[in-house]
């Protein structure tokens, strides 16, 4: 992750881990924006297999001074090999972050922090809301209404709940 103070005229890498694993999204809290979530993924595509996902590497840092510092977030996620992670957050409701966690089995799908992302807590595991992660995952939340948020993939998915529920709606 590279950050500029200056409108772009120059550059500094703030967050690294390794030459295999970058930040798939980041999203900053719209109440500070000094509070800073990278999801880092480990992927690579070669034409005999895909590899995704680093067990060690993988998956939610933190910085809450502007990109000074990082950490790893874990409580409430799964532990082990972690892939993709998507965020959102909504103005409606800063305290509470969404993320499309990619992973094995039934620990895949949408967790939900209350406390800024210090800890969370898995409130789907909805496969069709997952569906290709390693092509696509994406999350939005409603800025005005933090129980409504949007997932797009092979399918557009509404929840006005919060993530417990989803219903197909088609893009027109």
């Amino acid at each position: 992750v590279f950050r500029s103070k200056n409108g772009g005229q120059s550059w500094e890498k703030v967050l690294f881990l390794s030459d295999s694993t970058g930040a798939i999204d980041l999203e900053l809290n719209p109440e500070n924006p000094d509070e800073i979530y990278a999801g880092m993924w480990r992927a690579e595509r070669k034409p005999w297999t895909i590899i995704s996902g680093a067990a060690k590497e993988d998956g939610i840092y933190k910085s809450t001074d502007g990109g000074d510092n990082w950490r790893k977030v874990e409580k409430g996620l799964p532990q082990g090999l972690l892939d993709k992670v998507d965020f959102a957050v909504t103005p409606a409701k800063p305290d509470r972050v969404y993320a499309l966690v990619e992973a094995p089995g039934d620990k895949q799908g949408l967790y939900r922090s209350e406390d800024r992302g210090e800890s969370w807590e898995q409130v789907s595991d909805k496969e069709d809301i997952m569906s290709r992660p390693f092509y696509f995952t994406n999350i939005t939340a409603h800025p005005r209404n933090p129980d409504k948020i949007y997932v797009g993939n092979v399918r557009y998915w509404v929840s006005s709940d919060g993530g417990e529920s989803f219903e197909r709606r088609s893009v027109t």
